[in-house]
């Protein structure tokens, strides 16, 4: 026992002394170093610098734009007819592709992602020590940013194409919840559509349907134009959630341009839900601006818009149960309570009966819940533990095991899970206070779920940009980063094939990846930096 606590403590200090090193190493590439061998971190200079991070991240996303934009790029779908560039006349076969322009692509986008995340951690972290920036100032740098991704094809995702499918599937009367978008036959809103997705009913609610529908018949059937409206829809929406944050941390006392950051220019919205053009904006946008509302004391627009929400998608209606409980404040007994439950509920119910009008085609979503299951990645906890345990099992020789009936009790144990921890949160809300709370329940059900995509996690981390306290700043920014990066192609093509490459396709990789990486970004990152001189040898 001895020797193994020997050990530990020799492991725990190794650690500590490399976490040094590293930060230090980080600190030398980005402040300024004086003869005497210390660090001498500036004064903050005020606002002027804005333009830096947003120029700087302007070109972050400019490269994502120009690797996504090449004909044989693995970040969109390479089909005729369905972006205005970056698109082959006629479908190629893959062997016919250019290798070098297709790990040029992957270059430019990692690259760009690499920068953007460098330029945003940084910008988050100034915001978080030196509140009070110009929200105006912000929002320049939002479109700024934003820019490069609205004119994009639709990127590291497929999903928008069947969006558009099901829109025009509302004008033939056949009910997206019913059928799936191959439902239509030879039209030309099927080719771009993921197999996967082929015959599968919709999920989400009728709302969305409704929206949809009408973008659809807004453009006259037209399936490209229906792809720009959907995109165009979910930049308004990214709009709600940059007007939502702001109203939310305002009424708790919280910086705004700090939360601001930290939600709308956060790289997982910009790039998953507008790049992607992902119908979780709408949601999120609707749910931020009635969580706001509610505390600022508004509860029925409050219960309005979060069911506006929940009539995108159902996992905001956990927001109108929040709302309802807290209503009346920490001192309610529960019979007092009741009223705001039932009032929450007739809200809903009302948005939902005119929503489903709306649409058309009933109630028919909510058993549809559940359809992505179909979708097996080691992203999901619950799913990556009973294909785990499927392979184990069939290395010793218990061939016998099935996966799916594996899948379905480790995906119900992470939904129980995720709902007991929810119902946790749920009633110590006010103690820890019920936003947060909601943020983390929300997050939980992502994480527990039975798939995780990126864009997912915008539903909680958006809430928690302006509701965090102590962990849960560092969880914000590590999902924030990491989550782009969840079933991201061309990271083995790109290091298989440069083995094979010629030296100046090598020589520019590691310019682009290591420049970015290392590259000084001006003065205003050291701002971030703890107030006090640091030693190297400290």
């Amino acid at each position: 026992m001895g020797r193994l606590t020997s050990w530990a403590r020799a492991v725990r200090h190794a650690y500590e002394r490399s976490a040094v090193w590293f930060e230090s190493g980080v600190q030398l590439l980005e402040r300024r170093y004086t003869p005497l061998g210390r660090f001498t971190p500036g004064p903050f200079e005020g606002w002027s610098f804005l333009w830096q991070p947003a120029l700087l991240g302007f070109v972050a996303m400019a490269l994502i734009l120009a690797g996504g934009s090449f004909t044989n790029s693995p970040f969109k779908f390479n089909f005729p007819k369905t972006w205005f560039f970056g698109e082959p006349v006629i479908p190629l076969p893959i062997s016919n592709t250019s290798e070098t322009k297709f790990l040029l692509s992957i270059i430019l986008v990692y690259g760009g992602l690499l920068l953007l995340m460098r330029v945003w951690l940084r910008l988050s972290e100034v915001m978080k020590l030196h509140p009070g920036a110009s929200i105006k100032s912000l929002w320049w740098m939002l479109l700024l940013w934003a820019a490069p991704m609205i004119v994009a094809p639709p990127m590291f995702s497929r999903d928008v194409f069947s969006y558009a499918a099901q829109g025009e599937m509302t004008g033939y009367h056949l009910s997206p919840y019913i059928l799936g978008p191959f439902s239509l036959g030879s039209s030309p809103y099927v080719s771009p559509v993921d197999p996967l997705w082929g015959n599968a009913p919709a999920p989400y609610g009728p709302l969305f349907l409704f929206l949809d529908g009408s973008i659809d018949r807004l453009t006259l059937h037209n399936q490209l134009a229906t792809v720009v409206g959907l995109r165009l829809l979910e930049v308004i929406a990214v709009a709600m959630i940059g007007y939502g944050i702001v109203l939310l941390a305002r009424a708790m006392n919280r910086d705004p341009g700090e939360a601001f950051v930290l939600s709308a220019m956060n790289p997982l919205v910009l790039l998953t839900l507008i790049g992607g053009a992902h119908n979780d904006a709408i949601m999120t946008g609707f749910l931020v601006i009635g969580i706001g509302l509610a505390v600022k004391k508004r509860p029925i627009w409050a219960l309005f818009f979060v069911s506006c929400a929940a009539a995108i998608k159902a996992p905001a209606a956990l927001g109108l149960a929040f709302v309802a409980w807290t209503w009346l404040g920490p001192r309610a007994s529960f019979r007092e309570r009741l009223r705001p439950i039932a009032i929450a509920t007739l809200v809903a119910g009302a948005v939902l009966a005119v929503s489903t009008q709306l649409a058309g085609f009933g109630f028919g979503w909510v058993k549809n819940l559940l359809s992505n299951g179909t979708v097996r990645s080691w992203a999901a906890p619950a799913t990556g533990a009973g294909m785990a345990i499927t392979n184990i099992a069939h290395a010793i020789g218990l061939s016998s095991l099935r996966l799916a009936p594996v899948l379905s009790v480790t995906r119900l144990l992470g939904l129980l899970t995720a709902a007991g921890f929810a119902l946790w949160l749920f009633f110590n809300a006010e103690r820890r206070g019920w936003v947060r709370s909601l943020a983390v329940a929300l997050l939980l059900f992502v994480e527990l779920g039975p798939v995780v995509q990126p864009w997912y996690f915008a539903w909680g981390l958006v809430l928690l940009a302006a509701s965090y306290e102590g962990r849960e700043h560092f969880w914000l920014l590590a999902l924030s980063i990491t989550g782009p990066f969840i079933g991201l192609p061309g990271g083995r093509q790109l290091l298989a094939g440069l083995v094979h490459s010629n030296p100046l396709l090598i020589a520019l990789a590691v310019a682009i990846l290591g420049g970015v990486l290392v590259l000084p970004m001006g003065r205003w990152t050291q701002w971030s930096w703890p107030e006090q001189e640091l030693e190297l040898t400290s």
